[in-house]
């Protein structure tokens, strides 16, 4: 196995460029565990830990891009405020170890359905961009996943960074597991409430062949926001409105059983997840407005 280690993002992209076959590591806590238990082997391993650029986020105001490199940790202590959501997520993701290596831009390079990152990333409508030595490109999040642990990225592109707006409004991630951290997601939700754009952003995790929103389920609470006028003069929310985004969060599933849990336990815990997270999130946006 061979060990390349680039100084430069140009330098990376190079290397991937020569060498498609190549696995990207960060923080490597996904990659090396599958090689110390050989259950991977790759013909080589990119470093991408010496690129200072990588380990870099910027707030335009509007959209934060958050860099390949940036550990879990630090987008909790440094953009906990701005992106509540993806903090949330990050504060489940294994040990402080664990936090202290692992990236979003690992997270999206395994591109597993149980990644706890990626239902707040599709709730906020990220792009992910990526680059090769024929130029970048940004993918929408809803199109980088293909299928189980499968992404858009070509051979030869590496992941760069990870561009989240900012909504300004409550946001809500949650997962069931064994534990609060340390473990797989049996099943995990995300929503992001976009009041500018009377819109809301819901998806769901460690339920389908792939993260993915849940797209009745957003049309139907958005909808309903709008019609009440409950976006500009907020009001508790129904019984029945609650309930029925929870029935059609659990209806975007398409869940399998394993030995982590059966399908109708993940269908009816993402039912008992969505309520209760529209339930901290809507309280908390009517004690802003």
């Amino acid at each position: 196995m061979d060990f390349l280690a680039p100084g430069t993002l140009a330098e990376a992209l190079a290397l991937k460029a020569d060498r498609p076959d190549a696995v990207p590591i960060a923080g490597g806590t996904d990659v090396m565990v599958e090689v110390n238990f050989d259950h991977r082997r790759p013909a080589a391993l990119l470093d991408l830990t010496r690129i200072p650029q990588a380990r870099e986020w910027h707030d335009d105001g509007a959209v934060v891009r958050i860099g390949a490199g940036v550990p879990y940790a630090r987008i909790i202590a440094e953009l906990g405020d701005v992106l509540p959501g993806l903090a949330m997520a990050a504060r489940t993701v294994g040990s402080p170890q664990i936090r202290n290596r692992g990236t979003v831009g690992g997270n999206l390079g395994a591109a597993s359905p149980a990644g706890d990152t990626h239902p707040v990333l599709l709730a906020l409508d990220a792009e992910v961009e990526v680059a090769s030595t024929r130029g970048g490109r940004r993918i929408p999040i809803a199109d980088f996943y293909l299928g189980v642990k499968r992404n858009a990225l070509a051979p030869d592109e590496l992941i760069t960074a990870v561009r989240v707006p900012k909504t300004g409004a409550p946001q809500q991630f949650c997962k069931v597991g064994t534990r609060n951290a340390m473990v797989i997601a049996v099943c995990s939700f995300a929503l992001a409430l976009h009041p500018e754009r009377r819109r809301v952003g819901a998806a769901v995790g460690s339920a389908a062949p792939t993260p993915r929103h849940a797209t009745e389920a957003e049309e139907f609470l958005a909808g309903e926001l709008t019609a009440s006028g409950r976006w500009e003069a907020p009001t508790p929310l129904p019984d029945p409105l609650t309930r029925r985004f929870g029935e059609l969060v659990a209806a975007a599933a398409s869940p399998i059983d394993d030995v982590r849990g059966s399908a109708a336990y993940r269908r009816h815990a993402l039912s008992v997840l969505a309520r209760r997270a529209l339930g901290w999130a809507w309280h908390d946006y009517t004690g802003r407005a």
